[in-house]
């Protein structure tokens, strides 16, 4: 821990992301799944307390977005084709998918000749961006498709297929998923604590 310190008050924040950078990438080595603190998103922003698993797979990743204090467990798939942001504090379960795009009607329809027509000429194609809100938690095996919105606070419960937007706080699950639920009314036994009601509302001004 002293000797943590004192790299932090003496070294350079390009230095220390630097060094960061080089270490996770030797903990990738390792073949037991590993969290690596520190993600430099696609603006250049370094996210400090970010934590990524070192199995998620980042699929263009030039068009992902992630914020500070965010939890990307095992496995996970993220797809940046159209566009793809995760807002500060959101939790992200093993073995989710969050897809920006799908194919699989151009594929059927053109069979042998997809690969001739570009992108923007397929019919059936589509593309379109997903933005997850603040301190949002997506249950393990979850899936997130093309277009979706979630808004902050929202909970999707393990295993639901997320095919429309989500409104702030609610509590979705299932294939497709349906709303069952409020985490504003979830969270209501903790507010009788001062410090913890402060730091509930303090997120949700920003």
């Amino acid at each position: 821990m002293i000797v943590k310190k004192i790299l932090q008050n003496t070294l350079p924040i390009q230095w220390r992301i630097y060094l960061r950078k080089k270490l996770n990438s030797i903990i990738r080595q390792f073949k037991t799944p590993k969290m690596l603190w520190g993600y430099q998103n696609a603006s250049g922003q370094w996210q400090q307390r970010t934590r990524i698993s070192d199995t998620v797979f980042f699929y263009y990743p030039k068009k992902i977005y992630i914020q500070d204090n965010v939890f990307i467990w095992h496995y996970t798939i993220l797809d940046g084709t159209g566009g793809l942001e995760i807002g500060e504090g959101s939790q992200i379960g093993a073995w989710v998918g969050i897809f920006t795009h799908s194919s699989h009607i151009a594929i059927r329809i053109y069979g042998n000749h997809y690969q001739e027509i570009t992108e923007k000429e397929k019919k059936g194609y589509k593309i379109a961006p997903v933005k997850i809100g603040k301190y949002v938690f997506i249950g393990a095996g979850s899936k997130i498709f093309p277009g979706v919105k979630i808004g902050e606070g929202a909970l999707i419960s393990a295993g639901s297929f997320v095919t429309k937007d989500v409104k702030e706080f609610e509590i979705v699950s299932g294939n497709p998923a349906e709303v069952i639920g409020n985490t504003k009314k979830l969270d209501r036994r903790y507010m009788r604590d001062s410090q913890l009601k402060e730091w509930y509302e303090e997120w949700q001004r920003t």
